[in-house]
């Protein structure tokens, strides 16, 4: 990552009732785009101010059986509002929501169709989620000049979702440094991974049993599943194995998801010198 791309900047939230748990007005500086989070309950009552009367792209967002994975729905819309609505009385899966409009007014239906076009890839290249879209639209025909404005737009957004907690989008940074990286040798695999802010990575090429202990969590074993249902993780021989890189929430699910058992991953994880990460994580902050 360029320096430039770790600049600073600011995002406020500002509660309009006073609490953390119901409406939110998220905006970024210098940016022209505004977001509206809300919890599904508080819909009705939220749905007449004046962010839901412009045209925006949104994520309906809700719990799923995957374990980690969220169900998500994008979706586009002129106005927010009626579309939001129409979702309030027909899909049942969602408990949050996020709509991103345009403070300025400037966009337009072709633009969030493009918006829509560029989240929906963007998902199911990260496969961070299980999708409620039907759907695969086609790339819309955009001048050079939109599109550039659009992708600006875009790279907003997807530096505010990780702080509203929306991951569904996000992949794994690149590391070059062979130091970071972390191994499990057990069981007759081998997988390799590093630790970093949005998660532990697992990468491409990393084994993991094919069989689950009965007393491995239920959530464990759905995320497994849904792991094998979108191709991330595939049979090869006695093992499976991760088709590409993957961001887990914690070392831990990471152990548990490759060894088939619940593991504490920072005591399973290990540099080249068997030296774990909980002691690498010590060592780093003098205590050890």
């Amino acid at each position: 990552m360029s320096k430039q791309d770790m600049r600073g900047f600011y995002i406020r939230i500002f509660l309009p009732d006073g609490s953390p748990d119901m409406l939110r007005i998220v905006e970024k500086s210098n940016w022209t785009g505004l977001g509206v989070v809300c919890p599904r309950a508080e819909f009705s009552r939220a749905k007449e101010r004046s962010e839901f009367s412009r045209t925006g792209i949104y994520l309906l967002l809700g719990p799923s059986d995957a374990g980690e994975f969220p169900s998500m729905y994008v979706g586009e819309a002129d106005p927010v509002r009626s579309r939001l609505a129409n979702h309030f009385a027909n899909k049942d899966f969602w408990t949050w929501f996020v709509a991103f409009v345009s403070r300025d007014e400037n966009l337009n239906k072709a633009h969030v169709k493009y918006l829509e076009y560029r989240l929906l890839t963007l998902a199911r290249e990260a496969k961070r989620c299980s999708l409620e879209n039907n759907n695969s639209p086609q790339e819309p025909s955009l001048s050079e000049a939109d599109k550039a404005v659009m992708e600006t737009f875009l790279d907003e957004m997807l530096q505010i979702f990780p702080v509203i907690g929306v991951t569904a989008f996000e992949k794994p940074k690149h590391i070059s440094s062979s130091s970071r990286k972390l191994f499990i040798r057990e069981k007759g695999i081998v997988a390799t991974g590093y630790d970093e802010p949005q998660g532990f990575v697992v990468l491409e090429g990393s084994q993991a049993v094919a069989k689950t202990v009965p007393s491995l969590q239920r959530s464990l074993v759905k995320m497994r599943d849904e792991l094998v249902k979108q191709g991330i993780l595939t049979a090869n021989g006695d093992c499976l194995v991760m088709t590409q890189d993957y961001v887990f929430s914690s070392p831990s699910t990471a152990a548990s998801v490759i060894l088939g058992r619940s593991s504490n991953g920072r005591t399973t994880w290990k540099d080249r010198k068997k030296k774990t990460l909980k002691a690498i994580q010590m060592s780093s902050r003098g205590d050890g």
